[in-house]
């Protein structure tokens, strides 16, 4: 749908005011959706970068948000999760999101920076996730109010789910009326070196200089509806940082190890490496392996000054402890692999399960489909023997009515055969009573009459 004027102009105006810190701060691109005002620019189904969860459906995409729960039906669940970690101790979080629903409507939604998020959370919200490690940003009717966004913490020990009272749990918290405003809300969270904080349309929400998330963990977006439920619409999740370089990936414990790598950095500039490649510019035979500046082997007897002694030595030292910086970085490069892999095999193995359980429900309807062909086919044997039965019995009455129609028809013929003579005698017979009636009456008539 193409904005109206005042939309285009509360946009640009919101970009004006965005101007100086956007020329601070850089996209980080594998992290982020929806910044160019397309879910997905080649039109897929799709978030790249992003993997999504839901029940009883997965979330829908549009041209220009991911709906997470629909209007309808209820007690429905939608998530989106990274699938790249976040790598940066400096960072901006940006989500758009609207939320809709009828007037008595419910639900949350979720912003999570957690280790193995899609393993761990999935789609759950804050009320019935389990155990989980990182930060989740709530906004729901905490209270029965118009609505709160609270920040929660957990270091992976706290069961949430098992909490007689999570709301206690949360550690800052602001009131926002976020339902059916008909336009985007806008949520920041924000990392520096010595702060977090969190914004929500431009206003400071709540902030605290005890809170530093580490590197390493997924951004992931969930949301949840109850029986009278909200519809939560996400526009945009944008992750930038002051400096796309500067990324913390090792843990804390290793920074000594880090400032050493960059000291020897510099020193290798200085004796002729390539900072880019760590390699010796043009020594060694092919200039691909690490180890190719190896000093060659000299006698002893050609070290004849205490300078050339000490020269040979630096040298030597300076060689050795190239190579440990080498050594150290493609162990340290190993294990960063090593991590991914084991991930990306704890994903694969959950889509196994999740396979295996489709497999599981297909083998309980091949048992009940044969357990249905047998009793079509039972049935159609009683209804075989019902028919035979049926045919007898209508052979049997058949003869038994022929037989008995024949008795009858012979007894009908002898029974209602007309019989003259009682007739003739009973005509006779009141005629001749009649007579003598009348007979009887005519001599009572004539006879004298006596008087008193």
């Amino acid at each position: 749908m193409r904005p109206t004027p005042p939309s285009v102009l509360a946009a640009w105006l919101v970009a004006a005011a965005g101007s100086a810190e956007a020329a601070q701060n850089f996209l980080v691109d594998n992290l982020s959706f929806g910044y160019s005002g397309r879910i997905n620019p080649q039109g897929q189904q799709s978030v790249p970068g992003f993997t999504l969860h839901g029940q009883p459906n997965t979330p829908e995409i549009l041209s220009n948000k991911v709906i997470l729960t629909q209007p309808s039906p209820g007690n429905a669940r939608g998530a989106v999760w990274g699938d790249n970690p976040n790598q940066y101790t400096q960072w901006v979080a940006d989500v758009d999101f609207r939320a809709n629903g009828p007037e008595r409507g419910s639900g949350n939604f979720n912003i999570w920076l957690v280790r193995r998020g899609a393993q761990d959370v999935g789609s759950a919200s804050i009320y019935t996730v389990n155990r989980f490690e990182g930060l989740a940003l709530v906004v729901d009717r905490y209270g029965g109010g118009a609505g709160m966004i609270r920040g929660f913490l957990n270091d992976g020990n706290t069961d949430y789910r098992t909490q007689p009272s999570v709301d206690s749990l949360a550690f800052g918290h602001c009131d926002y009326s976020y339902r059916n405003l008909g336009r985007p809300s806008q949520i920041k969270l924000r990392q520096s070196h010595n702060n977090f904080k969190v914004e929500i349309d431009g206003r400071l929400c709540f902030e605290t200089d005890k809170v530093s998330l580490p590197t390493g963990y997924n951004f992931g977006l969930t949301a949840a509806s109850a029986d009278n439920p909200d519809s939560f619409e996400v526009f945009k999740m944008v992750v930038m940082t002051e400096d796309l370089s500067a990324q913390g990936g090792a843990p804390p414990s290793h920074q000594q190890h880090q400032q050493q790598q960059h000291q020897d950095q510099v020193v290798m500039n200085r004796g002729g490496y390539n900072s880019e490649k760590n390699m010796p510019r043009g020594g060694g035979n092919n200039g691909n392996e690490p180890f190719d500046d190896s000093i060659p082997d000299q006698s002893a007897d050609t070290i004849t000054s205490t300078k050339a002694q000490f020269a040979d030595l630096h040298n030597r030292i300076q060689s050795i402890n190239h190579h440990l910086s080498t050594i150290f970085r493609t162990v340290a490069s190993h294990g960063t692999i090593g991590e991914k892999r084991h991930e990306e095999t704890s994903s694969s193995i959950h889509d196994v399960k999740m396979l295996l359980a489709k497999l599981d429900r297909l083998d309980g309807m091949q048992n009940q489909l044969n357990t249905i062909d047998r009793d079509v086919v039972n049935l159609k044997n009683d209804l075989r023997d019902v028919s035979r039965k049926v045919t007898d019995s209508e052979n049997n009455i058949k003869r038994l009515l022929g037989d008995s129609h024949g008795t009858m028809l012979e007894h009908v013929a002898v029974q209602t055969s007309p019989r003259h003579g009682t007739l003739i005698f009973v005509i006779i017979g009141t005629q001749i009573m009649l007579i003598a009636a009348y007979i009887l009456y005519e001599r009572k008539k004539t006879s004298p009459k006596k008087y008193l």
